[in-house]
């Protein structure tokens, strides 16, 4: 089982290609999801521009998604505690030291793997473009 979690706010690229590995990384891709309170913990009240059911509903709807797991803390430690996946997926963005649960993945034989980013491919960055492109209408 492979395990990978986020805020997934506005989907773009650079999430499905970690969505991707992840699900090869694995026989069952189970996504954890910030809720709207752990975003704005984490991002600031702006965040996110899209409701936990919506990013779900969509993080669900994708073919290399199995399951969809929302939780209100800051990071997804205790889903990773009770799950103990197999491989444990993180974007490229996080030093491999600093991934929450590397240790109960690892210490249980299983594996981390980071991703490489897409560059350019960020949530941050396609709301700036939106908000610059729109910032006069």
């Amino acid at each position: 089982m492979a395990f990978t979690n986020g805020c997934f706010d506005i989907l773009h690229r650079g999430h499905i290609e970690c969505l991707r590995k992840a699900k090869s990384s694995g026989d069952v891709l189970i996504v954890g999801l910030n809720s709207d309170l752990s975003v704005r913990k984490i991002k600031g009240e702006k965040r996110p521009i899209l409701s936990q059911n919506d990013r779900a509903e969509i993080l669900a709807s994708l073919e290399m998604v199995d399951y969809v797991l929302i939780f209100n803390e800051q990071t997804p430690y205790k889903i990773i505690v009770s799950l103990v996946p197999d491989v444990l997926v993180k974007g490229g963005d996080y030093r491999k030291d600093k991934i929450v649960g590397k240790e109960i993945v690892e210490s249980s034989g299983g594996q981390v793997i980071r991703v490489k980013q897409v560059p350019g491919r960020s949530t941050r960055n396609i709301v700036r473009k939106i908000t610059s492109r729109y910032a006069d209408t």
